[in-house]
């Protein structure tokens, strides 16, 4: 058996900095610290920061006055910041800055007097929160078929925008939907894609060239993992979705000569290495990287977190 190991995967930049933030707040601050929802969705990195002291709460009325607060990688509605500001809770902010410039484009657009569209996951955090930027004229659509039964108050004033962690291929159909329905539609530069929701699904597609069966390494909320192995499997090949080595059915990989793995961006490359040396337990004796393009992207920090973790590293 091969163990192929699609590259890029795992951590993205808006991660590496979420975690970041949590961590470094509590050894600034002490804990606990609070975080409003997931930080990330990954049970894995979920418990490993519970442990070093941080307090996960679904509502901001679960954080005592005058607490610490993050707010997850996923972005929050306007109308959560005005209940922490009120509350005159401190906020720490880790939405991803990816997100943070969808959250600008649909409050331009919104004061322009365009009426929105949101392409997206009904329920993701992501969705919640930009949906909340706006008190109205927001419409969410999945699908190709929730375009064609849209109805809007001003058809010539349209402008749409997509949860980042869509790929540019997931968006395509919907968005051209849009643009035969509403011609002139106004619409976002491609690059207000998730760079590492795209590039992970382009490791898994050249992965499904060469593998038997792939693994995809993500917790069952993460929505970029399930739709890495929804992509396996419209390739043609037999995916599973695992939190960690432990959730592999070994009837799953005995047969195969070749096996994939990739992660989704949530995913710490720890579970990786597990879920390799488990293969390697039925026989695997060969692993291999199969790189599709090197990330080297990097999310500035909060100003407040900023000299910290400088003085930290210089100390090191």
């Amino acid at each position: 058996m091969k163990i192929y190991l699609a590259n890029p995967r795992g951590f993205c930049a808006g991660v590496d900095r979420a975690i970041d933030i949590v961590e470094l707040s509590i050894k600034t601050y002490g804990a606990p610290i609070y975080v409003r929802h997931e930080i990330v969705h990954s049970r894995h990195v979920v418990n490993s920061l519970r442990h070093e002291g941080a307090v996960f709460v679904e509502e901001l009325s679960e954080v005592p006055d005058g607490a610490i607060v993050i707010f997850s990688a996923h972005g929050v509605a306007k109308e959560v910041w005005e209940e922490a500001n009120r509350r005159r809770l401190k906020v720490i902010d880790a939405t991803c800055p990816l997100v943070i410039k969808v959250h600008n484009e649909v409050n331009r657009d919104y004061t322009h007097g365009y009426e929105l569209i949101l392409i997206g996951h009904a329920g993701h955090p992501e969705v919640i929160g930009t949906l909340g930027q706006v008190p109205d004229k927001f419409h969410l659509v999945s699908s190709v078929s929730d375009v064609e039964t849209l109805q809007v108050e001003n058809s010539a004033h349209l402008s749409y925008v997509t949860q980042t962690t869509l790929s540019v291929d997931e968006c395509r159909d919907i968005v051209a939907a849009l643009n035969r329905r509403f011609p002139g539609i106004k619409g976002p530069h491609q690059e207000d894609i998730c760079y590492a929701t795209q590039n992970r699904q382009n490791a898994v597609k050249a992965l499904a060239k060469l593998v038997d069966v792939i693994l995809v390494i993500g917790s069952p909320n993460s929505s970029n993992s399930n739709r890495l192995r929804e992509l396996a499997e419209r390739c043609g090949i037999p995916a599973y979705l695992i939190d960690s080595s432990q959730d592999i059915n070994p009837e799953w990989v005995k047969p195969a000569r070749a096996v994939g793995i990739s992660a989704g961006a949530s995913a710490p490359e720890v579970l990786v290495t597990e879920v390799v040396e488990y293969l390697k337990g039925y026989g695997a004796a060969e692993v291999e990287e199969l790189t599709f393009v090197e990330e080297d992207v990097e999310f500035l920090l909060p100003k407040e977190l900023v000299t910290i973790k400088s003085g930290s590293q210089s100390s090191n």
